[in-house]
């Protein structure tokens, strides 16, 4: 078994890999450990909440550059795309795994071995969920009757969103 962290191959049933101590993740088919449909709801939310200043901002700042201009609804469209496809990329490819709103709720974006997402593979899973949307949303309504819980755009993307704990950092 190869270490997904270090790349350290350990041999045996091993829990942790001798190189860096990182612990193996076993991902099974018991449905309780992924994010099904209304905690990742949730976590949106929390998302929605904090991108709401960035995206504001950018807002005001296009409107402040010239407020008659007509082409700023586009522009102003592609700005928003472009701070929550950056924020959902870079958090769910670096250490944590998640977003801030995943991360308070216990959740982590991981592929189908467990391991972490590249950044590509991130941008992959956040553009394909445009096609939940064009779709009425029912990519998004697939977690709530899939086994593994996974929208349309994780099966697009070969990812899963598991849960690394119950709220708030292992709280009930």
């Amino acid at each position: 078994m190869y270490c997904k962290k270090c790349g350290k191959e350990t041999l045996g049933d091993a829990k942790f890999c001798d190189g860096c101590g990182q612990p193996f993740e076993v991902l099974t088919n018991d449905s309780n450990q992924y994010g099904g449909f209304w905690i990742r709801f949730s976590a949106y939310v929390i998302d929605y909440v904090i991108l709401l200043i960035p995206t504001l901002l950018a807002s005001f700042l296009l409107r402040a550059t010239d407020p008659k201009d007509t082409a700023f609804v586009y522009i102003d469209t592609i700005t928003t795309v472009i701070i929550w496809w950056v924020y959902t990329a870079v958090l769910q490819s670096s250490d944590w795994q998640a977003t801030l709103g995943k991360k308070l709720l216990g959740l982590k974006v991981v592929d189908c071995e467990g391991a972490r997402i590249s950044f590509g593979r991130a941008t992959g899973r956040y553009f394909a969920g445009f096609l939940s949307l064009i779709l009425l949303f029912a990519g998004f309504i697939m977690v709530a009757f899939t086994k593994k819980k996974r929208a349309l755009h994780d099966k697009m993307a070969g990812t899963l969103v598991v849960r690394t704990s119950k709220w708030l950092s292992g709280g009930g």
